[in-house]
Parts: C-alpha cells; structure tokens; sequence
C-alpha cells in the first residue's frame, strides 16, 4: 500500500543521505518535496502542515547542523515524526472485562465488516485461546447473516442463530445474553452499514450501544478511501465513541493517506490492519515497523513472527543437520519452498526487507512472482524419490520427463538444478565453521555456533550495506515466544544477507547486479 509513498521518500532522503553538509535551504527544499508526497499519498492537508512543520524545526537544529551524518539524522528525525504520526505505541484489542465482552464493528457498507469479524474471532480462538461467538446484526444487506453464518463454519466459530424479524438492539441482547449463558470470553457485533453515512445508521449504531455497551468500538474502514476516511472517522466517533481502528485492503494499491491521517486527526489508535482476503490475514499494527516500511528500511521484527509461526522447528532443525554435514538434497529444498510460501511467498517476505524498495523497478522487470515457487516445487514433485535424494543421476531423457510432468521447459529444471547445487555448496561452506565472511553470516543462520544474540545481530546489520536504518536493528517484541529471545531463528531460504537477497526460487534476481 505505501509502495509510492516509500519511492518518493526514500528518493527525496537519499539525495539528502548524500551530501556532507546541510543548510537550512536544503532542508526547506527537500520538506517541499516530502509535505508534496505526502498530499499526493492523500493524506490530510492539516496532518502534511503539522508533520512537515515538527521535522523542519527538529532538522535546522544545531543536533543535524553539529552531527557526522547530518543527512542521517535527517531520516532519523522524519522516521521518528512518522511514529509519532502513526501512534507512538501499537495499542492491541483490551479483553480486560468482565466476561463475555463485547466488541462492537462499524463502518460503511463494504469496507470489510463481516470478513474482519471472522479474521478477528479465528484470531481471539487460535492466538489468544477465547472463546468467541460471532453476531450478525445485519438485517439489511441480503443474505448479510448468512456470509457470517458461513464463515463461522469454515473456521468452527459459532455464531447467533438467525431469528427472523428482530432488529439490531434485539439481536445485540441475545447475543449477550447467550454469550452469558454459553460461558463465552468474547462477543463480535457485526454491525450494519450503508453506502454514504447517514442519520438513520448512526442513530441505529448508537442504539446499538446503548443496549450492548461494549468494552471496545472498532470502525472497520477502507485503506483506499483517502481522505474522506478522515470525516468517517470523526463522525462515527461523535456518535458512537470509538476505542480503535481496523484498516483493510492494506494489501491494495492505495497511496497509504487514510493510515497517516486518521491516527492524527482522531487520536484513536489503529489497531489492526487486514493484509490479504484469507481469514489468517490480520496483523497488530505497529508504527515504528509500519514506519520503517515507508521508508525502505524494512520489517526484520516482523519477518522473524512470521517465522516463528510459519516455521515447523523440528523440521527446520532436521534441515539445518543436514545442511551441516552437506546432505541437502532437493526434497529438503522442496520443504524451505514450502515454508517459504506459507510466510507469505515472494513479495511478502521482500516487502519486510531492508532496501528492497529501491530494487522494485528492477524486480518488477525481471518479472519476479510467487508462481516461480508453485513452478519448482511442481518440478521437484515429478522426480522419483531416487532423484530427489541423488540429483546428479539426471541426464537428459529423466530431465525431458520431469519437465513434461511438471509443464515447464528443460531450461526451468536446470535452473534449478543449479540453484539447488549452488546453495548446497554454500551450506556446506557455512556448516565447516571456516574463519572469513561467512562465518558471521553462518552464525546469523543457525549454523555452527547455535542461534545469534540480539548483539551479534546489530553487529551482523550494521556490516550490511546502508545498515539497518536510524537506530541499527530494531528491538524484539515483548511478547515474542521465550524461544526467540536469544536471537532469530533459522528462516527458511533467506540464505544470503548481503545487498541484494537471494531467496530460493530465485538464486539471486534475474538480471540484477550482472555486468553486461
């Protein structure tokens, strides 16, 4: 979502980056250039003056003028003005209440009220161990109920039995009064919407919580409504007093403005945002992480509890074993291909990356998608299990057949032939423990030495090109599994950590750093 946002600010901050000195014309030339991205990014105009204001009184202070970097410390100022923009801290879902409690959904019609109700109750049950029941009290939109009703079987939630002819104050109460009876730590009141905000549902949703007086009001709004987000936002939390945020569509290709806006202008926290359609596809919100999105310096926090949940420890540790005594045949390739889908493929992991953003151009013409993981593992599916374990028994006439089976040219089987042959020999190389540049790294990865120290990991970011942004890496999370205090975790194919990332599936892109 903030793909143009993130091209033109770490376009306007490189220039800056580079120069030795800073002079107040510079800075006024280059906030020009930032308060001009962020009205092109839709965000509102009161937020764009404030935001520019605070970073320019920071930026011609005698800290930048007397500081090594200034241009540094430039970025360290706008990424710290874009936190305080975005909410200090991440604020999550407050369940501290007498049970059940319940938690009340609003927002116009089609911004993903239903969809959101069921990511955020197979979140409570799966992650938070709650018991959820989920209430429609839509009564308007055709078959409203019953897309609830579906949903709730798909995931083993239950919802409130539908009763023809009640309103949504009648239906609020059972919902209550069942969720008393049936010992339920949660309620979801899946509100009703309309096109434009009106009187009529604003009066209703107020009626609503008269009778339900929920612990939390989440409005459930579009990430690609731009400014207007705004006004809905302050209307509904007149009338109904909101405690949070939901932004869905984050996955789309909206310009990022409603996220920078709301937060400013109402002083409610964004809690959650929906990254995708599945019902697995909801994540905290975290500024500082959100933040260093924007500005190309990545998401490593995020890439490792995306590992952790993702990654199948015993298999991984099996791997790595393997990998240490070189036996890394291509069905243990297969299951990082695997694990590397389920983090989210190619362009999820990318996305969280240190300066992927200044790749993008380069990646997009080299035509980098997340088919070319479905290709190999299909390629790697049509081989016997005897091949899989010996890959150098393939001669031609058995790469003409594995082809065929799996639909692609032999040219794609060689590819992988060799990229599988290349990062065997690299593991090898990092399992030996040798002294040289890969013994930092092969420590980094959970070789020969156990896993890194969150030291060892700040040491390890700031060797990397451009570093890991203002601040070096950023701290773990508190509620992160005791598992992964003493480090990150051995992710699956992030097999390089130098400038440019070589993920399996891709043995470096195509067409990037070669010298023609």
């Amino acid at each position: 979502m903030f793909d143009n946002l993130s091209e033109k600010l770490s376009g306007i901050l490189d220039r800056l980056t580079g120069r030795g000195s800073l002079s107040e014309a510079d800075v006024d030339a280059a906030m020009r250039e930032v308060r001009r991205a962020l009205l092109e990014a839709d965000v509102s105009l009161d937020v764009v003056r404030s935001f520019t204001d605070r970073v320019r009184e920071q930026a011609v202070g005698a800290t930048v003028v007397k500081s090594v970097t200034p241009g540094q410390m430039v970025v360290k100022i706008v990424h710290d003005e874009l936190i305080a923009t975005l909410g200090s801290d991440g604020q999550t879902i407050d369940l501290n209440a007498v049970p059940p409690v319940a938690i009340m959904m609003v927002g116009l019609q089609g911004s993903g009220k239903t969809t959101t109700t069921a990511k955020l109750a197979r979140r409570m049950t799966q992650r938070d161990k709650r018991k959820v029941l989920m209430a429609s009290l839509d009564i308007y939109r055709p078959a409203a109920m019953e897309q609830l009703a579906v949903l709730g079987r798909d995931l083993d939630i239950p919802t409130l039995p539908i009763v023809a002819g009640q309103k949504p104050a009648q239906i609020a109460r059972r919902a209550l009064e069942a969720g008393k009876l049936g010992g339920y730590d949660v309620v979801l009141l899946d509100t009703a919407g309309r096109t434009t905000l009106d009187e009529e549902m604003m009066s209703e949703a107020a009626e609503i919580k008269t009778a339900a007086n929920p612990h939390e009001v989440l409005l459930v709004a579009d990430s690609l409504t731009g400014q207007d987000a705004v006004n809905l936002a302050r209307a509904f939390d007149q009338r109904v007093g909101l405690t949070g945020i939901v932004l869905t569509r984050v996955d789309g290709d909206g310009r990022g403005g409603a996220a920078l806006s709301m937060r400013a202008v109402t002083g409610k926290p964004i809690k959650l945002i929906g990254t995708g359609e599945k019902t697995d596809a909801l994540e905290d919100f975290h500024p500082s992480r959100i933040a260093g999105r924007i500005l190309g310096m990545g998401d490593v926090v995020s890439l490792v509890e995306k590992a952790a949940a993702n990654i199948d420890a015993e298999k991984a540790a099996r791997v790595a074993e393997k990998m240490r005594k070189g036996q890394f045949d291509l069905a243990d390739m297969r299951e990082q291909l695997i694990q590397m889908a389920n983090m989210g493929g190619i362009s999820g992991l990318m996305g969280m990356m240190p300066g992927i953003a200044k790749m993008k151009n380069q990646i997009a013409n080299a035509g980098i998608d997340d088919k070319i993981i479905k290709r190999q593992v299909a390629v790697i599916d049509s081989m016997t299990r005897q091949e899989r374990k010996s890959p150098d028994i393939l001669k031609a006439s058995r790469k003409k057949r594995i082809a065929a089976g799996a639909g692609v040219k032999v040219e794609e089987v060689n590819k992988l032939l060799k990229m599988h042959r290349n990062m065997a020999d690299m593991m090898k190389a990092m399992g030996s423990g040798k002294r040289g540049p890969m013994a930092g790294i092969a420590q980094a990865m959970g070789f020969g030495g156990g896993m890194p120290s969150p030291e060892q990991m700040k040491a390890l970011s700031e060797k990397m090109p451009g570093g890991a942004g203002p601040g070096g890496m950023p701290a773990l999370p508190k509620d992160l599994p005791a598992g992964l205090r003493s480090g990150l975790p051995n992710v699956p194919g992030l097999t390089g950590l130098s400038g440019k990332p070589n993920l399996p599936g891709l043995g470096g892109f195509p067409g990037l750093g070669k010298k023609k």
